[in-house]
Protein backbone atom coordinates (compact mmCIF):
# COMPACT_ATOMS: atom_id res chain seq x y z
CA UNK A 1 0.00 0.00 0.00
CA UNK A 2 1.49 3.27 -1.22
CA UNK A 3 2.58 6.16 1.66
CA UNK A 4 -0.41 8.10 0.00
CA UNK A 5 -3.26 5.91 0.48
CA UNK A 6 -2.30 4.75 4.03
CA UNK A 7 -2.59 8.27 4.86
CA UNK A 8 -5.44 9.04 3.16
CA UNK A 9 -7.19 5.98 5.38
CA UNK A 10 -5.94 6.74 8.32
CA UNK A 11 -7.06 10.63 8.11
CA UNK A 12 -10.37 8.71 7.11
CA UNK A 13 -10.52 7.07 10.52
CA UNK A 14 -9.64 9.54 12.39
CA UNK A 15 -11.84 12.18 10.87
CA UNK A 16 -15.19 9.85 11.35
CA UNK A 17 -14.11 9.12 14.76
CA UNK A 18 -13.90 13.02 15.80
CA UNK A 19 -17.03 14.08 13.82
CA UNK A 20 -18.26 11.34 15.81
CA UNK A 21 -17.78 13.05 18.94
CA UNK A 22 -17.67 16.59 17.79
CA UNK A 23 -20.69 19.25 18.89
CA UNK A 24 -21.56 22.30 20.54
CA UNK A 25 -21.58 22.79 24.00
CA UNK A 26 -25.31 22.65 24.59
CA UNK A 27 -27.73 23.17 27.82
CA UNK A 28 -29.89 20.79 29.32
CA UNK A 29 -32.84 19.63 26.40
CA UNK A 30 -35.32 21.57 27.32
CA UNK A 31 -33.66 24.85 27.61
CA UNK A 32 -31.62 24.03 24.27
CA UNK A 33 -35.15 23.15 22.14
CA UNK A 34 -36.09 26.58 23.80
CA UNK A 35 -33.36 28.49 22.28
CA UNK A 36 -33.06 26.82 19.18
CA UNK A 37 -36.91 27.69 18.93
CA UNK A 38 -35.06 31.18 18.05
CA UNK A 39 -31.41 29.56 16.06
CA UNK A 40 -33.09 26.76 13.84
CA UNK A 41 -33.30 28.59 10.51
CA UNK A 42 -30.04 30.17 11.04
CA UNK A 43 -27.59 27.45 12.42
CA UNK A 44 -24.55 26.77 10.88
CA UNK A 45 -24.54 22.71 8.69
CA UNK A 46 -20.97 21.42 9.75
CA UNK A 47 -21.55 17.86 8.02
CA UNK A 48 -21.96 19.81 4.73
CA UNK A 49 -18.48 21.75 5.03
CA UNK A 50 -16.76 18.61 6.95
CA UNK A 51 -17.44 16.57 3.72
CA UNK A 52 -16.22 19.19 1.11
CA UNK A 53 -13.16 20.12 3.46
CA UNK A 54 -12.36 16.86 3.79
CA UNK A 55 -12.77 16.34 -0.21
CA UNK A 56 -10.37 18.96 -0.72
CA UNK A 57 -7.88 17.87 1.88
CA UNK A 58 -8.11 14.15 0.09
CA UNK A 59 -7.22 16.25 -3.37
CA UNK A 60 -4.04 17.86 -1.88
CA UNK A 61 -2.80 14.79 -0.22
CA UNK A 62 -3.00 12.52 -3.72
CA UNK A 63 -0.84 15.81 -5.36
CA UNK A 64 1.48 16.78 -2.50
CA UNK A 65 2.81 19.79 -4.07
CA UNK A 66 5.45 20.85 -1.50
CA UNK A 67 6.99 17.74 -1.78
CA UNK A 68 8.89 19.58 -4.77
CA UNK A 69 9.59 22.73 -2.94
CA UNK A 70 12.32 23.58 -1.16
CA UNK A 71 12.02 25.13 2.67
CA UNK A 72 12.82 28.93 0.78
CA UNK A 73 10.45 28.46 -1.84
CA UNK A 74 7.56 27.12 0.58
CA UNK A 75 8.05 30.12 2.80
CA UNK A 76 8.10 32.57 -0.09
CA UNK A 77 4.81 30.66 -1.67
CA UNK A 78 3.77 30.99 2.08
CA UNK A 79 4.21 34.39 1.95
CA UNK A 80 2.66 35.50 -1.30
CA UNK A 81 -0.81 33.81 -0.56
CA UNK A 82 -0.97 35.93 3.15
CA UNK A 83 0.01 38.83 0.67
CA UNK A 84 -3.06 37.99 -1.72
CA UNK A 85 -5.50 37.65 1.02
CA UNK A 86 -4.12 41.24 2.44
CA UNK A 87 -4.59 42.38 -1.17
CA UNK A 88 -7.99 40.65 -1.68
CA UNK A 89 -9.59 42.41 1.57
CA UNK A 90 -8.01 45.50 0.43
CA UNK A 91 -10.15 45.29 -2.50
CA UNK A 92 -13.27 44.25 -1.24
CA UNK A 93 -13.03 47.46 1.05
CA UNK A 94 -12.48 49.62 -1.69
CA UNK A 95 -15.25 48.05 -3.38
CA UNK A 96 -17.60 48.89 -0.14
CA UNK A 97 -16.52 52.43 -0.18
CA UNK A 98 -17.91 53.03 -3.65
CA UNK A 99 -20.92 51.67 -3.09
CA UNK A 100 -21.47 54.86 -0.54
CA UNK A 101 -20.16 56.82 -3.21
CA UNK A 102 -22.37 60.04 -4.13
CA UNK A 103 -21.01 60.20 -8.09
CA UNK A 104 -22.41 56.62 -9.17
CA UNK A 105 -20.79 57.16 -12.77
CA UNK A 106 -18.00 57.48 -11.50
CA UNK A 107 -18.46 55.14 -9.10
CA UNK A 108 -19.64 53.07 -11.68
CA UNK A 109 -16.72 53.30 -13.65
CA UNK A 110 -14.36 52.30 -10.63
CA UNK A 111 -16.00 49.38 -9.54
CA UNK A 112 -15.92 47.66 -12.78
CA UNK A 113 -11.99 47.65 -12.98
CA UNK A 114 -11.56 46.84 -8.84
CA UNK A 115 -14.34 43.90 -9.88
CA UNK A 116 -12.07 42.50 -12.56
CA UNK A 117 -9.23 43.10 -10.06
CA UNK A 118 -10.94 41.23 -7.43
CA UNK A 119 -12.33 38.47 -9.69
CA UNK A 120 -8.16 37.58 -10.43
CA UNK A 121 -7.18 37.76 -6.94
CA UNK A 122 -9.78 35.19 -6.10
CA UNK A 123 -8.58 32.84 -8.95
CA UNK A 124 -5.42 33.27 -7.64
CA UNK A 125 -6.10 32.06 -4.40
CA UNK A 126 -8.27 29.41 -5.83
CA UNK A 127 -4.77 28.64 -7.23
CA UNK A 128 -2.05 28.82 -4.60
CA UNK A 129 -4.28 28.38 -1.24
CA UNK A 130 -4.30 24.65 -1.54
CA UNK A 131 -0.42 24.23 -1.83
CA UNK A 132 -0.13 27.08 1.15
CA UNK A 133 -2.35 25.11 3.89
CA UNK A 134 -0.27 21.65 2.84
CA UNK A 135 2.89 23.57 3.25
CA UNK A 136 2.06 25.07 6.91
CA UNK A 137 0.37 21.73 7.49
CA UNK A 138 3.60 19.67 6.92
CA UNK A 139 5.82 22.03 8.88
CA UNK A 140 3.35 21.98 11.83
CA UNK A 141 3.56 18.53 11.61
CA UNK A 142 7.51 18.57 11.63
CA UNK A 143 7.28 20.35 14.78
CA UNK A 144 4.86 18.63 16.73
CA UNK A 145 7.11 15.44 15.92
CA UNK A 146 9.98 16.87 17.51
CA UNK A 147 8.11 18.03 20.39
CA UNK A 148 7.33 14.25 21.07
CA UNK A 149 3.60 14.20 20.03
CA UNK A 150 3.93 10.88 17.55
CA UNK A 151 2.32 7.98 17.22
CA UNK A 152 4.83 5.40 15.31
CA UNK A 153 7.10 8.66 14.09
CA UNK A 154 3.61 10.60 13.16
CA UNK A 155 1.78 13.58 14.75
CA UNK A 156 -1.79 12.27 15.56
CA UNK A 157 -4.00 13.18 14.68
CA UNK A 158 -2.03 14.71 11.37
CA UNK A 159 -2.70 18.59 11.07
CA UNK A 160 -5.39 18.93 8.51
CA UNK A 161 -6.68 22.64 8.28
CA UNK A 162 -9.16 24.92 6.26
CA UNK A 163 -9.04 28.52 5.95
CA UNK A 164 -12.90 29.77 5.86
CA UNK A 165 -14.96 32.34 6.51
CA UNK A 166 -16.32 31.18 10.42
CA UNK A 167 -19.79 30.96 11.99
CA UNK A 168 -20.29 32.68 14.44
CA UNK A 169 -21.20 31.48 17.93
CA UNK A 170 -24.39 32.43 19.90
CA UNK A 171 -23.02 32.26 23.66
CA UNK A 172 -26.06 32.10 26.29
CA UNK A 173 -25.29 32.17 30.19
CA UNK A 174 -27.86 32.55 33.27
CA UNK A 175 -28.58 36.48 34.12
CA UNK A 176 -27.33 35.45 38.09
CA UNK A 177 -24.04 33.91 37.31
CA UNK A 178 -21.77 33.66 34.59
CA UNK A 179 -22.02 30.33 33.16
CA UNK A 180 -21.90 29.20 29.54
CA UNK A 181 -24.46 27.38 29.33
CA UNK A 182 -25.18 27.09 25.11
CA UNK A 183 -22.80 27.31 22.33
CA UNK A 184 -24.57 27.24 19.20
CA UNK A 185 -22.75 27.88 15.60
CA UNK A 186 -24.62 30.41 13.15
CA UNK A 187 -24.39 31.21 9.44
CA UNK A 188 -21.05 32.88 8.43
CA UNK A 189 -23.37 35.37 6.27
CA UNK A 190 -25.20 37.01 9.74
CA UNK A 191 -25.67 40.42 9.60
CA UNK A 192 -24.99 43.00 12.55
CA UNK A 193 -28.65 43.80 12.85
CA UNK A 194 -29.82 40.03 12.43
CA UNK A 195 -27.13 39.33 15.32
CA UNK A 196 -28.44 42.08 17.53
CA UNK A 197 -31.82 41.43 16.98
CA UNK A 198 -31.65 37.68 17.90
CA UNK A 199 -29.94 38.60 21.10
CA UNK A 200 -32.73 40.89 21.70
CA UNK A 201 -35.19 38.39 21.23
CA UNK A 202 -33.58 35.54 23.04
CA UNK A 203 -33.20 38.05 26.47
CA UNK A 204 -36.61 39.54 26.16
CA UNK A 205 -37.97 36.11 26.13
CA UNK A 206 -35.76 33.26 28.04
CA UNK A 207 -34.60 35.86 30.81
CA UNK A 208 -30.98 35.30 30.38
CA UNK A 209 -27.96 37.03 29.03
CA UNK A 210 -27.24 36.42 24.73
CA UNK A 211 -23.83 37.34 22.89
CA UNK A 212 -22.75 36.73 19.75
CA UNK A 213 -19.78 36.32 19.13
CA UNK A 214 -16.61 36.05 16.19
CA UNK A 215 -14.53 33.22 16.23
CA UNK A 216 -11.01 32.08 15.38
CA UNK A 217 -11.38 28.49 15.02
CA UNK A 218 -13.31 24.97 15.48
CA UNK A 219 -11.66 21.81 16.13
CA UNK A 220 -13.72 19.81 13.58
CA UNK A 221 -11.78 17.47 11.36
CA UNK A 222 -10.10 19.23 9.40
CA UNK A 223 -10.22 22.00 11.53
CA UNK A 224 -11.99 25.34 10.66
CA UNK A 225 -9.53 28.44 10.55
CA UNK A 226 -9.99 32.06 10.38
CA UNK A 227 -8.60 33.18 6.95
CA UNK A 228 -5.99 35.70 7.85
CA UNK A 229 -3.10 37.40 6.17
CA UNK A 230 -1.10 37.42 9.82
CA UNK A 231 1.38 34.58 10.04
CA UNK A 232 1.57 34.64 13.51
CA UNK A 233 -2.19 34.25 14.30
CA UNK A 234 -2.68 31.76 11.60
CA UNK A 235 -0.01 29.63 13.17
CA UNK A 236 -1.28 30.02 16.19
CA UNK A 237 -4.92 29.11 15.44
CA UNK A 238 -3.85 25.80 13.84
CA UNK A 239 -2.01 25.01 16.86
CA UNK A 240 -4.88 25.94 18.97
CA UNK A 241 -7.23 23.76 16.88
CA UNK A 242 -4.92 20.74 16.30
CA UNK A 243 -4.21 20.75 19.86
CA UNK A 244 -8.23 20.26 19.96
CA UNK A 245 -8.36 17.30 18.03
CA UNK A 246 -5.62 15.77 19.82
CA UNK A 247 -7.62 16.35 22.82
CA UNK A 248 -10.63 14.98 21.19
CA UNK A 249 -9.45 11.48 21.22
CA UNK A 250 -8.53 11.78 24.90
CA UNK A 251 -11.24 11.88 28.23
CA UNK A 252 -10.41 15.74 28.55
CA UNK A 253 -11.60 16.24 25.13
CA UNK A 254 -14.66 13.89 25.24
CA UNK A 255 -15.20 15.81 29.06
CA UNK A 256 -15.45 19.17 27.49
CA UNK A 257 -19.27 19.86 27.67
CA UNK A 258 -19.83 17.61 30.79
CA UNK A 259 -19.20 21.44 32.90
CA UNK A 260 -17.35 24.82 32.97
CA UNK A 261 -14.42 23.72 34.83
CA UNK A 262 -13.57 21.65 31.86
CA UNK A 263 -14.19 23.23 29.35
CA UNK A 264 -11.45 25.84 30.69
CA UNK A 265 -9.17 23.18 31.39
CA UNK A 266 -9.89 22.64 27.58
CA UNK A 267 -9.06 25.84 26.18
CA UNK A 268 -6.49 26.76 28.83
CA UNK A 269 -4.32 23.81 27.78
CA UNK A 270 -4.96 24.53 23.71
CA UNK A 271 -4.09 28.16 24.56
CA UNK A 272 -0.91 27.50 26.09
CA UNK A 273 -0.12 24.66 23.76
CA UNK A 274 -0.82 27.19 20.85
CA UNK A 275 1.80 29.85 22.45
CA UNK A 276 4.60 26.97 22.43
CA UNK A 277 3.74 25.50 19.16
CA UNK A 278 3.52 28.96 17.23
CA UNK A 279 6.11 30.14 18.37
CA UNK A 280 8.46 27.00 17.56
CA UNK A 281 6.86 27.08 14.34
CA UNK A 282 7.75 30.77 13.55
CA UNK A 283 11.37 29.71 14.97
CA UNK A 284 12.00 27.05 12.59
CA UNK A 285 10.36 28.19 9.82
CA UNK A 286 9.64 31.98 9.62
CA UNK A 287 12.03 33.85 12.28
CA UNK A 288 11.41 37.19 10.50
CA UNK A 289 7.75 37.09 12.24
CA UNK A 290 8.81 36.68 15.86
CA UNK A 291 8.32 39.57 18.25
CA UNK A 292 11.35 41.86 18.95
CA UNK A 293 12.93 41.60 22.56
CA UNK A 294 11.74 43.56 24.84
CA UNK A 295 14.96 45.64 25.95
CA UNK A 296 14.91 47.78 29.31
CA UNK A 297 14.12 51.78 28.90
CA UNK A 298 17.38 54.08 28.83
CA UNK A 299 17.37 55.50 32.41
CA UNK A 300 15.75 59.05 32.29
CA UNK A 301 18.35 61.60 34.10
CA UNK A 302 16.93 63.67 36.93
CA UNK A 303 16.30 66.91 34.39
CA UNK A 304 13.59 64.85 31.90
CA UNK A 305 10.22 65.73 32.06
CA UNK A 306 7.25 63.89 34.29
CA UNK A 307 7.46 60.51 32.80
CA UNK A 308 4.36 59.73 30.42
CA UNK A 309 0.56 58.06 31.94
CA UNK A 310 0.98 54.55 32.73
CA UNK A 311 -0.55 52.96 29.68
CA UNK A 312 -4.12 51.34 29.42
CA UNK A 313 -3.46 47.60 30.75
CA UNK A 314 -6.75 45.96 28.86
CA UNK A 315 -5.70 42.68 30.78
CA UNK A 316 -5.82 44.40 34.31
CA UNK A 317 -8.65 46.61 33.50
CA UNK A 318 -11.17 42.97 32.59
CA UNK A 319 -9.75 41.35 35.49
CA UNK A 320 -11.27 44.24 38.06
CA UNK A 321 -14.14 44.02 35.69
CA UNK A 322 -14.84 40.49 36.18
CA UNK A 323 -14.09 40.04 39.98
CA UNK A 324 -16.23 43.07 40.39
CA UNK A 325 -19.56 41.35 38.22
CA UNK A 326 -18.86 38.18 40.28
CA UNK A 327 -19.33 39.80 43.49
CA UNK A 328 -22.71 41.76 42.29
CA UNK A 329 -24.29 38.26 41.16
CA UNK A 330 -23.20 36.43 43.81
CA UNK A 331 -25.18 39.36 46.35
CA UNK A 332 -28.03 39.25 43.78
CA UNK A 333 -27.45 42.99 42.95
CA UNK A 334 -28.32 41.39 38.67
CA UNK A 335 -29.41 44.98 37.64
CA UNK A 336 -26.48 46.42 39.42
CA UNK A 337 -23.85 43.77 37.59
CA UNK A 338 -24.92 44.79 33.98
CA UNK A 339 -25.06 48.43 34.77
CA UNK A 340 -21.50 48.13 36.02
CA UNK A 341 -20.48 45.84 32.81
CA UNK A 342 -21.94 49.05 30.63
CA UNK A 343 -20.02 51.42 32.23
CA UNK A 344 -16.71 49.64 32.65
CA UNK A 345 -17.31 49.10 28.20
CA UNK A 346 -17.78 52.64 27.98
CA UNK A 347 -14.64 53.23 29.65
CA UNK A 348 -12.95 50.56 27.29
CA UNK A 349 -14.11 52.27 24.12
CA UNK A 350 -12.80 55.62 25.32
CA UNK A 351 -9.44 53.84 25.32
CA UNK A 352 -9.75 51.45 22.55
CA UNK A 353 -11.14 48.70 22.73
CA UNK A 354 -14.14 48.09 20.69
CA UNK A 355 -16.40 45.29 22.60
CA UNK A 356 -19.96 45.92 21.00
CA UNK A 357 -21.49 44.15 24.35
CA UNK A 358 -19.72 43.42 28.03
CA UNK A 359 -22.52 40.87 29.55
CA UNK A 360 -22.25 37.69 31.62
CA UNK A 361 -22.11 35.64 28.32
CA UNK A 362 -19.25 37.64 27.22
CA UNK A 363 -17.30 36.30 30.23
CA UNK A 364 -19.02 32.90 30.08
CA UNK A 365 -17.40 32.62 26.82
CA UNK A 366 -14.06 34.60 26.93
CA UNK A 367 -13.31 33.42 30.43
CA UNK A 368 -12.26 29.62 30.11
CA UNK A 369 -9.11 31.35 27.78
CA UNK A 370 -6.87 31.67 31.01
CA UNK A 371 -3.38 30.60 29.51
CA UNK A 372 -2.38 34.00 31.11
CA UNK A 373 -3.15 35.52 34.91
CA UNK A 374 -6.24 38.29 35.21
CA UNK A 375 -8.13 38.90 32.15
CA UNK A 376 -11.80 37.73 31.72
CA UNK A 377 -11.55 34.65 34.24
CA UNK A 378 -11.34 36.78 37.56
CA UNK A 379 -10.55 34.55 40.32
CA UNK A 380 -11.62 31.57 38.57
CA UNK A 381 -9.32 28.41 40.14
CA UNK A 382 -8.85 26.31 36.91
CA UNK A 383 -6.95 28.64 34.70
CA UNK A 384 -4.11 29.35 37.76
CA UNK A 385 -4.63 24.95 38.42
CA UNK A 386 -3.32 24.39 34.47
CA UNK A 387 -0.92 26.97 34.67
CA UNK A 388 0.73 25.37 37.50
CA UNK A 389 0.41 21.69 35.39
CA UNK A 390 2.31 22.97 33.16
CA UNK A 391 5.15 24.35 35.09
CA UNK A 392 5.47 21.21 36.60
CA UNK A 393 5.65 18.97 33.61
CA UNK A 394 9.26 18.50 31.70
CA UNK A 395 7.51 19.51 28.35
CA UNK A 396 5.00 20.59 26.67
CA UNK A 397 3.88 16.87 25.54
CA UNK A 398 4.49 15.78 29.00
CA UNK A 399 2.16 18.65 30.37
CA UNK A 400 -0.93 17.61 27.59
CA UNK A 401 -0.77 14.25 27.93
CA UNK A 402 -0.91 14.81 31.84
CA UNK A 403 -3.81 16.42 31.68
CA UNK A 404 -5.65 14.83 28.79
CA UNK A 405 -6.43 12.04 30.89
CA UNK A 406 -7.97 13.79 33.56
CA UNK A 407 -11.90 14.00 33.61
CA UNK A 408 -12.66 16.81 36.50
CA UNK A 409 -11.31 19.41 38.51
CA UNK A 410 -10.56 17.60 41.44
CA UNK A 411 -8.28 15.35 39.50
CA UNK A 412 -6.65 18.41 38.31
CA UNK A 413 -5.80 19.62 41.72
CA UNK A 414 -5.14 16.57 43.28
CA UNK A 415 -2.33 16.08 40.70
CA UNK A 416 -0.76 19.37 41.24
CA UNK A 417 -1.29 19.70 44.96
CA UNK A 418 2.33 19.34 46.52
Amino acid sequence: MSTTKRLVINLIVIFISLLLVVQSVVPPANQLELIRAYTRDIEFDFSAWVSAAFSVKQKQAALNLPEYLNQTQQTTMMEDCLALIAETRSVNAEIEKLYANPDEERAGKNLAVLSQRLEGLVQQQEQFTPVCETILQQQVNTVLTSMGFTLGGQAIPPVLYHATPLPYALIISPRSIIRQDANISLRTDLTLPEMVALEQEIEKNLNVSALVVPIGGIGVYPTMVLNTSYLPSLVDIVSHEWTHNYLTLRPLGLSYEKSPELRTMNETTASIAEEEIGRAVLEKYYPKYLPEPVSSPPPVPSTSPAPPQPVFDFNAEMHITRVTVDALLKEGKINEAESYMEERRQILLENGYQIRRLNQAYFAFYGAYAAQPGGSSGTDPVGPAVRALRAQSSSLADFVNRISWLTSFEDLQRVTSP
